[in-house]
């Protein structure tokens, strides 16, 4: 997507608040459905089918994730207060509870999964609520090292699905179909460009079911006696409220592999908005929250309906980029599609039928990618030693974890199990280990203050005092002080007396690789100061800031060597890195 002289995008057909026609937008959510729906309906038939379930459980499963999707997708699309990001998100069941639903499953039957999978959404409802106080601990670094140990841990249940063929098959029907599929998935993404790139896993998967069914592992009976509409077979499975040692046992994994799942819609929920408008702005995290919000909701539901739990997939992200449509038209006619399929269990089965090494190649190629997309989340914001030692400490414990080669006769029964998850016990080095570099870092100095201009002179006293602590000159403590004042003249513009009076401000203070970081931390505005900032550079008549409004950016803008404005529901945080000036 290039951009022009001004700073617009383009090829930015249909922002998000703009309104593309009907037959547009249900043709591109037509595109979305088909990319998607295999990936919705074959992660609960892998995970039923590793655990030894029931074809109706399966059913009814496919048929609750299906559901559970649409609503999802509408609520994102929609924004219901502060549930929904108000973009194209698409929501689906997510491969990273595999592991732990199969555990769930396998020991506890399908009430141990509803269960389970309702009390870890809880946490997300939490995470996102109370996103702004995680943003130190779940970095990059940290996010990116559990997405990577996402395919560590699931790789090997989806290797085992190659063996999973019927009696009497020929010996070469596995390896040859999956093999089939594995090349038409790869040459497509490798050479194709434009839209046919983006059906490469569908074509890959047709052709592989076609070879497979030469060898009678197509499941062609089961499609036939699909009715064309209808309800599945299976029933709801109910809750196990024993709340046993299973329960105990498998919830930290649950709820761990939860908030992954969060920290992968936070991703999405800022990328789309990177890619949705013609002029470049800054991220909404009040979208974000909502966006986290409702992966909250569908994960509840999921529970409640006693199915795999979803999360948003990255594949309308890469459609909107593709296609220059981000109108949120776009995500109604996808949820209105999915909710339309569940009623077809003709089409449903027509997937469920997908022979065992098919769908393993296809996720081989899916969580190959996802491994790799962990790795750029890892490197987005630059790396240095101390990052690098994060990812590669709690990466390569967590493989051992998984393997079980890490003293498993002290490790193997601890928590009920906890750290036979590599992801788990992964991500848990990768967060304390950034827990130890925050605890051990620069002190922080911190003033809390009345948001007023009548705080002024305790601000500079601060940072003053700040600077001399430190051991800076008078020309550093000049910089933080006017960094100081412009910071909170900017953050009062166009707040109302009672605004001002309903909150605090929180400054805090502290130094890194040689300069200050300031953090500001107060109510939330209406317009973002990133954004603000970057119409300095073009303006426009009918674009024009008050002049006193611009004079404090500019001088902003001079003074610090970079601006951070995270806005959150109620919160306000403007982070500012001061360098110390040259000689």
């Amino acid at each position: 997507m290039t951009t022009d002289e001004a700073g617009l995008r383009k090829g930015i057909r249909y922002q998000p608040d703009e309104t593309p026609p009907v037959p547009l937008a249900f043709g591109l959510g037509l595109q979305l459905v088909v990319l998607c729906v295999a990936g919705i309906v074959l992660t609960p038939a892998i995970v039923i089918r590793a655990a030894g379930g029931s074809e109706a459980f399966l059913s009814w499963a496919v048929f609750a994730a299906i559901l559970v999707s649409g609503t999802t997708t509408l609520i994102q699309a929609v924004r219901f207060g502060r549930f929904g990001a108000g973009y194209v998100l698409l929501m689906g069941t997510s491969g990273a509870f595999i592991a732990v639903c199969v555990a769930a499953i396998a020991q506890g039957g399908p009430a141990m999964l509803a269960t389970l999978v309702v009390i870890s959404s809880l946490f997300q409802f939490i995470f996102s609520t109370w996103l702004s106080l995680f943003r130190r601990i779940l970095t990059p670094a940290v996010a990116g090292t559990v997405i990577m140990l996402v395919a560590v841990t699931v790789m090997p249940i989806i290797f085992n699905m190659l063996k999973a063929v019927p009696d009497g098959v020929p010996a070469s029907a596995a390896p040859v179909s999956a093999l089939v599929t594995m090349l038409v998935i790869v040459v497509i993404a490798l050479k194709a460009t434009g839209t046919l790139r983006l059906w490469a896993p569908v074509i890959g998967v047709v052709v592989g079911s076609v070879v497979a069914a030469f060898f009678g592992l197509y499941d062609v009976d089961r499609v036939a006696e699909a009715s064309w509409i209808g309800l599945p077979d299976g029933a709801w499975p109910g809750f196990d409220l024993e709340f046993g040692p299973v329960f105990w046992g498998l919830l930290p994994a649950f709820v761990f592999v939860t908030l992954v799942g969060a920290i992968e819609t936070v991703g999405d929920a800022v990328a789309i908005q990177r890619i949705a408008w013609r002029r470049p702005r800054a991220v909404d995290f009040r979208a974000v929250q909502g966006a986290v919000a409702a992966d909250g909701v569908g994960n509840l539901l999921s529970g409640l309906a006693g199915t795999v739990p979803n999360t948003t997939y990255s594949t309308s992200v890469s459609v909107a980029e593709l296609t220059g449509v981000g109108a949120r038209r776009v995500g109604v006619a996808v949820g209105l599609l999915f909710l339309a399929m569940a009623f077809f269990p003709k089409v449903l089965a027509v997937i469920l039928a997908i022979p065992g090494p098919v769908a393993s190649a296809y996720l081989t190629v899916l969580l190959s990618m996802l491994f790799v997309v962990g790795m750029r989340v890892v490197f987005q914001d630059g790396i240095d030693y101390r990052k690098g030692l994060v990812c590669g400490v709690s990466f390569w414990i967590g493989v051992g974890f998984q393997n079980g080669v890490i003293f498993p006769e002290y490790f193997a029964e601890f928590a009920g199990g906890l750290l036979q998850n590599g992801m788990t016990a992964g991500g848990l080095v990768a967060i304390l280990m950034t827990l130890f570099v925050e605890l051990t870092g620069s002190r922080r100095s911190r003033i809390q203050i009345a948001f007023d201009v009548s705080s002024l002179p305790q601000i500079s006293e601060f940072l003053r005092a700040f600077a001399s602590r430190m051991g800076w000159d008078a020309a550093m403590a000049d910089r933080l002080d006017a960094v100081g004042e412009e910071g909170l003249l900017t953050l009062l513009q166009d707040k109302s007396e009672a605004e001002r009076g309903q909150r605090r401000l929180l400054l805090i203070a502290y130094e890194e690789d040689g300069g200050a970081h300031l953090e500001f931390i107060a109510a939330t505005g209406e317009e973002n100061l990133q954004d603000r900032m970057a119409l300095l550079g073009a303006q426009t008549s009918g674009e024009l800031v008050e002049i006193e409004q611009e004079v404090s950016l500019r001088l902003l803008r001079h003074l610090a060597s970079s601006v951070r404005h995270q806005q959150y529901y109620d919160t306000d945080i403007v982070t500012v890195r001061v360098d110390r000036p040259s000689a």
